[in-house]
């Protein structure tokens, strides 16, 4: 029997013995002091507070009631500040796309009227630059909001937070989520906050919300995961909104553009995923004790993540590049590292970690049917819980693996799986591929000592 490494069994069959592998690895990838953090654990305690943290999320009703403009509801947004997706970062580091998508709203905003100027205006110190995640907010690719764009407005109706997502401009051509700020970008911008909030505002005021959870639920069978393809929620999305939009007393022709808008875009209802998934994870932040992963980001150049007995404070290592296949033309050296918010996704256990059921969307990823199934299942070795409000049919209608926790990450030397798009490195280009990704291991190993450091003596609980 060989253990660990594949060339010591190689060498055995170059003799005809017979062997049979054991794929291990030492727990902490053998690192000393990661198994002392590990052992230094209340097992029974850090259960409870994971207990409380998986209860909460369990109980949240995501519901979209609203859109306004993010001046108007986005808890301190302000006319100089600028939210971008992804752990916090300063002008100077920022990669190509986020550095375009900013450019592109301060000319929307009036702060300039090129991009040469308004490229000034954000390196002058004038504007500031804080994570949506800061703001209740999440937001795709480069995840930029400014005060005068309109977003999308979730309530929970069990708790009673709110999260807030920009409106998607669409699937192709040039989009301010990957850096683009030309003329038409900015004009599209303006129709959004403008005409289609006005529709979307009267139709939703004619009703208590639509439940959004329940529309993820019914994605899941329908062969969405619920980050990459959306074809099946945005059509269900329609459905729910179109009656509303009839009934709005808005002009027919601002409801039939507003219509065709949406039913333009199959991957709007990221937009729906990624708020409901983060209403969900934000009533299970805070919690004594708990090791359960509240929030995962990347801007491009740093990953991040959040743990529910941690509070805010992120955790960090470098964004990584996305591995899978690319559009004609584009190859590695055009690439960006990861970027946006969507893995918001993946932290409420959809995503990447209920590939086994969108198999149309796995091929795209460079992979198979059959590599979705084992992805997923994979994943339940690092989560807390199956949720069975996102149950796989593949899996025999088996609850999604739902909150990731730190310690199994280390110990099982598992890595969270993303699906994703990549983003060419420079501004504007847009998407040129998809496919798999994965946090750096340092945000774990990061958040693993802090957490030992806090909790790895006697508890004293906090919750109630």
């Amino acid at each position: 029997m060989n253990v660990g490494a594949q060339r010591f069994q190689s060498d055995l069959e170059r003799e005809g013995v017979s062997s049979v592998a054991v794929d291990w690895a030492p727990p902490a990838g053998g690192s000393p002091e990661l198994i002392a953090a590990l052992a230094s654990l209340d097992e029974g305690k850090i259960a409870a507070g994971n207990q409380i943290a998986i209860e909460r999320f369990a109980a949240a009703t995501p519901h979209l009631v609203d859109f306004q403009l993010a001046k108007d509801v986005i808890p301190g947004m302000r006319d100089n500040l600028i939210l971008h997706a992804g752990p916090p970062i300063t002008w100077d580091r920022m990669c190509g796309p986020m550095k375009g998508a900013i450019m592109g709203v301060l000319m929307m905003e009036g702060f300039a009227e090129t991009p040469e100027e308004a490229a000034e205006v954000a390196a002058s110190g004038v504007i500031d630059f804080e994570p949506c995640h800061h703001h209740d907010a999440v937001g795709p690719m480069a995840g930029v909001i400014s005060s005068h764009m309109v977003v999308q407005v979730f309530e929970n109706k069990t708790h009673g937070n709110r999260a807030y997502c920009p409106v998607p401009e669409g699937m192709g051509g040039k989009l301010l989520r990957y850096g683009a700020y030309n003329p038409e970008v900015i004009e599209n911008l303006r129709w959004m906050a403008g005409e289609f909030r006005e529709v979307m505002h009267a139709a939703l005021s004619k009703s208590e919300g639509i439940d959004t959870r329940a529309l993820q639920f019914q994605a899941l069978h329908m062969g969405d995961e619920g980050h990459n393809r959306n074809k099946a929620g945005t059509s269900m999305l329609l459905r729910a909104l179109f009656p509303l939009m009839l009934e709005s007393g808005m002009p027919l022709d601002a409801v039939k553009r507003a219509c065709d808008f949406i039913n333009g875009n199959d991957g709007y209802f990221l937009s729906i995923s990624m708020p409901s998934s983060k209403l969900c994870l934000d009533v299970a932040r805070d919690v004594e004790g708990s090791s359960m992963v509240t929030a995962m980001c990347r801007n491009g150049v740093d990953f991040g993540i959040r743990v529910s007995g941690l509070g805010d404070e992120w955790f960090t290592g470098p964004a990584q590049m996305v591995h899978g296949l690319y559009f004609p033309g584009f190859g590695d050296e055009d690439a960006n590292p990861d970027m946006g918010d969507s893995c918001i996704t993946e932290t409420a256990g959809i995503g990447a970690f209920a590939l086994s059921g969108a198999p149309a969307i796995v091929q795209l990823l460079g992979g198979s049917a059959a590599e979705g199934v084992e992805i997923s299942k994979r994943m339940y070795e690092i989560t807390l819980y199956e949720n069975t409000n996102f149950s796989q049919p593949v899996l025999d209608f088996r609850g999604s693996p739902t909150g990731i926790d730190i310690r199994k990450v280390i110990e099982t030397n598992t890595l969270p799986v993303i699906d994703t798009g990549s983003v060419h490195r420079l501004a504007g280009v847009g998407q040129i591929g998809a496919g798999i990704t994965a946090p750096p291991i340092d945000c774990f190993e990061k958040a693993l000592m802090a957490f030992a450091n806090r909790y790895g003596t006697e508890l004293t609980s906090k919750n109630e």
